[in-house]
């Protein structure tokens, strides 16, 4: 909003001295004075004089009780203006008081940033949201007819002997399909609801923003956090036909398998489960080896293994002394960790090498569900960067360009990756400010860079992981919070404002706990996220 001082064609002067934009106005005689006068204007003893600056005028009132005060605070128990003798009645005297002039600010203040937070932000993750529904209905449909002509096929196969069967199938998958519907008809009802209200609220944030009125201004309160928090958020474990070859002595078990719809919804609260305190800062890696002992790296020349109570169980010291790279932790619960030329295994109380690479540099590890090493390095000239697959130590696959030949990730060494249920490869590229996924085969999916309200260049993802639904998370290290973000690249919701400080590290057990290092305190934090 333009301040009336400025938008004028006649520049407002001082009352007594003609000096342009004066910063101060007298609330009481409603003239506007220069820092010069001020001093002046209180000289005359003859009435009252309240100074306020200039853009607070004509909030303050004459008192209707005692006529001669002016109220300069108000009585937030009565939502009323009072007057200094006001406040000494005995209908006041016990009730909380602020300065109006204090309180106008903050709350105004408030709003601004409120309706920027809605405007720029909140809104348009709801538009996104509003707009990806009827894909989802229509994918509901698409894969419900996959489904259909799987079971078509081998019903022909089975001829009419299992055509009973084959129709119990089809009516699970409708059962399914209604719940589907229904659970997204439930987030299309929730978001609808919010959009009108965010709508309304935007509305009367600029009435307020334009009213001078105390009284409605000290009764606002915010839902800008309410609004934050995306309704009937869920995930669902699509339905899949397995066929089996036609036994005719077992038809039943012969046809094969409708597994069930799963609906996982996320937490519209995420909760720490532990607060884990290493005693030691810096805290870059944590790998699980199991739901309950966590690898730790720092950067120092040696790996921790702590359990959830913070005690130290294992220490292990570097074959050459230096701080490692990273580490992982493989399926048969051995220990990686690489320097700058080698990838050494850890196992019981023996270190070996496993991996020497010749002209490049190994950074970040992740073990795959096969039981392959993955594998980020950069060539020593630090032009190049590439996903290596290692099996053992024989090289598998490099993964280092597009379609088009240019580079899939950037030359700057923060990195982490981790391997997807569907066998995508996640890179957290802080240089390239993304999420870079690939294929298995290595063919570009997408990149990650924020939501769309996501300023250009903010996002600054370094630790990643996977869970059991698919789902990517990467801390966002400088925003101090996590992005929860779907296998095909749609972003579902944060994980913030939970005493996250500089997050980094990130991994998840089991159960889908997810543990995320603080750089600067040395702490290792368990959340659970999904209900």
């Amino acid at each position: 909003m333009e301040d009336p001082m400025y938008s004028l064609q006649d520049v407002i002067r001082c009352d007594l001295c003609e000096s342009p934009v004066p910063p101060k106005h007298c609330d009481i005689c409603h003239i506007h004075l220069c820092e010069a006068c001020v001093g002046e204007h209180l000289s005359d003893k003859s009435k009252n004089h309240y100074i306020v600056p200039f853009k607070l005028r004509r909030i303050i009132t004459k008192c209707t009780t005692h006529s001669t005060e002016v109220c300069t605070q108000l009585c937030t128990t009565c939502n009323i203006p009072v007057c200094p003798l006001c406040i000494t009645t005995s209908e006041h005297e016990q009730h909380k008081k602020e300065d109006i002039l204090k309180l106008f600010e903050t709350m105004k203040e408030l709003m601004q940033k409120d309706l920027q937070d809605l405007e720029k932000s909140i809104f348009s993750i709801y538009q996104e949201a509003a707009t990806n529904i009827p894909i989802q209905r229509a994918d509901v449909n698409i894969r419900s007819q996959k489904l259909t002509a799987a079971l078509d096929k081998q019903g022909e196969a089975l001829h009419t002997e299992i055509d009973t069967i084959i129709q119990g199938m089809k009516s699970e998958i409708d059962d399914m399909d209604a719940q589907y519907i229904e659970a997204i008809d439930q987030q299309e009802v929730a978001i609808n609801h919010s959009i009108p209200e965010i709508t309304q609220t935007i509305l009367d944030l600029k009435r307020l923003l334009d009213t001078s009125d105390v009284c409605l201004v000290s009764q606002y309160t915010s839902r800008t956090e309410e609004f934050r928090r995306l309704p009937a958020q869920f995930q669902v474990t699509l339905p899949n036909f397995t066929p089996q070859e036609i036994n005719r002595e077992h038809i039943h078990q012969q046809i094969g398998s409708l597994s069930k719809l799963a609906l996982t919804f996320l937490l519209d609260e995420p909760r720490i489960l532990t607060d884990i305190q290493t005693e030691y800062t810096y805290l870059y890696s944590v790998s699980c080896l199991s739901d309950s002992e966590l690898w730790t790296r720092r950067n120092d020349n040696i790996l921790r293994l702590f359990n959830l109570q913070g005690e130290l169980l294992r220490s292990v010291k570097t074959e050459l002394g230096k701080a490692p790279t990273d580490i992982a932790v493989t399926r048969n619960g051995c220990l990686l960790y690489a320097d700058y030329s080698t990838i050494y295994l850890v196992s019981g109380t023996q270190i070996q090498p496993l991996i020497t690479l010749r002209g490049w540099t190994p950074y970040n590890l992740c073990s795959t569900s096969s039981g392959d090493l993955l594998v980020i390095t950069r060539s020593h000239d630090r032009k190049q960067t590439k996903v290596v697959c290692y099996s053992g130590s024989i090289e598998k696959q490099s993964i280092q360009w597009d379609d088009q030949g240019n580079p899939l990730y950037s030359g700057g060494v923060i990195k982490y990756l981790s391997e997807n249920r569907n066998l995508d490869i996640c890179v957290a590229d802080i240089d390239a400010r993304a999420v870079v996924v690939v294929s298995a085969a290595g063919k570009l999916r997408f990149r990650y860079t924020g939501p769309p309200s996501t300023p250009v260049g903010s996002f600054r993802p370094h630790g990643i992981t996977t869970d059991s639904k698919g789902n990517i998370l990467t801390s966002d290290f400088t925003n101090h919070r996590i992005h929860i973000i779907d296998q095909d690249g749609h972003f579902l919701r944060y994980i913030h404002n939970y005493g996250l400080q500089y997050s980094y590290g990130l991994c998840v057990d089991s159960r889908d706990h997810l543990f995320v290092t603080e750089y600067y305190t040395g702490k290792v934090k368990k959340l659970q996220y999904y209900k």
